[in-house]
Order: structure tokens, then C-alpha cells, then sequence
């Protein structure tokens, strides 16, 4: 089994196609008759749909992992826990089940990049679902201390009134898409064909 381009991905932080070439090389394994060895990189796998918010093909992908795997690899335990707080929608769980592995050295850039992009996705929803917040949920939310989620959140433009503890969310400028009305493109085309002729 030629995992190349897998470690090719991982090497060239190319996360977002890890769970492509995983899939593939799964189905070529299996259209070849092929077993599956101890050394199918489960946890990777299960991580990639996670990391491009394919939620139900990792359910699908832990519901075909032996049970041997299961009971002997904690790493892929490790991962499949961020996925049942991703499931739940436990933001400050899914920081929790981060932190709480040490995690290999084949997959700590990985599990650093989703966290990384997790956390922006997170604060992206705080954007677009508050316009105060206190110190303490934001800190729940970005699964950071008080002080660096302050810290984090004042970088993006946000105010904190100290004496109450509450961050003002700096909103977005909405970017909106200008749509052309149809009569006045049909008055253009009027008056681009009176000049014509």
C-alpha cells in the first residue's frame, strides 16, 4: 500500500486534500481485494474530514475501523473525541480533546492547523452571532485562557470595558453583491441600439 502521497500532503501542509487521497487510496485498496494492514493511517484519515467539515464520512470512516484498532491506538481514540465534540457542537470541548493528547509527531502540525482553523472558524460565528460577549465565553468559545482571548480578540479590532468584563464585537464590513435591474438593462440595450442606428 503506497501511502507517498499522503506523507507528500502532510509534508506540504496540504491538509485540505488529505481526505481525498485517503478516500481514493481506500477504494483502490478495496477494489484491488486488499486487506487493510495495522499501518492504514486511521487517525490522519478521520482528522482530514474533520479538517474539510465532513463530519458524517468520518462517522462512516470509525464505524469501519476494527475493533483491534480501536482498542490499541489511542491516537485514532485521540481524534475520533474531537469529532464527537465537533458532533456536539462543544466548542470548548473540542479544545479540550486538542490539548488533552499528546499526539505523535507524524501528526502534531495537523492537529496544530485544524486548531488553528477551528479557532478562526469560531471566532468567524462569535462575529456574526453577538455584538457583546463577555471575557469568560469568549475564552470558553476560543478554548484560551481569559487573558489570550482578550488578547486575541482586541488584534481583530474588538473593545473590552474592563469593569464589566465585556467585549464589544468589531462587526465585518457586509460586502454586498450589486444586482442589476432588468429594466435597466433593458433601457441600456434601448439606448445603446438608438445610437447605433
Amino acid at each position: 500500500m503506497d501511502l507517498s502521497a499522503v506523507t507528500a500532503a502532510l509534508e506540504s501542509k496540504s491538509y485540505e486534500k488529505i481526505a481525498d487521497i485517503c478516500d481514493n487510496l481506500m477504494l483502490q485498496v478495496a477494489a484491488d481485494g486488499a486487506a487493510f494492514h495495522n499501518d492504514w493511517p486511521y487517525a490522519i484519515h478521520l482528522l482530514s474530514h474533520f479538517y474539510v467539515h465532513d463530519i458524517n464520512s468520518a462517522r462512516f470512516l470509525w464505524k469501519t475501523i476494527p475493533s483491534s484498532i480501536k482498542e490499541s491506538n489511542p491516537e485514532v481514540n485521540a481524534v475520533w473525541k474531537i469529532g464527537q465534540q465537533l458532533w456536539l457542537r462543544n466548542y470548548a470541548g473540542v479544545h479540550e480533546a486538542i490539548r488533552g493528547f499528546e499526539w505523535s509527531q507524524g501528526l502534531q502540525d495537523f492537529v496544530a492547523a485544524f486548531s488553528e482553523l477551528y479557532t478562526k472558524e469560531v471566532f468567524q460565528l462569535l462575529v456574526s452571532a453577538y455584538s457583546t460577549i463577555t471575557v469568560e465565553d469568549v475564552a470558553l468559545f476560543l478554548g484560551m485562557s481569559e487573558e489570550d482571548a482578550s488578547s486575541y480578540v482586541l488584534q481583530q479590532g474588538w473593545t473590552v470595558d474592563y469593569a464589566s468584563r465585556m467585549l464589544t464585537v468589531k462587526k465585518q464590513p457586509v460586502v454586498t453583491e450589486q444586482k442589476l435591474d432588468p429594466r435597466k438593462l433593458q433601457q441600456l440595450t434601448e439606448y445603446v441600439f438608438h445610437l447605433e442606428h
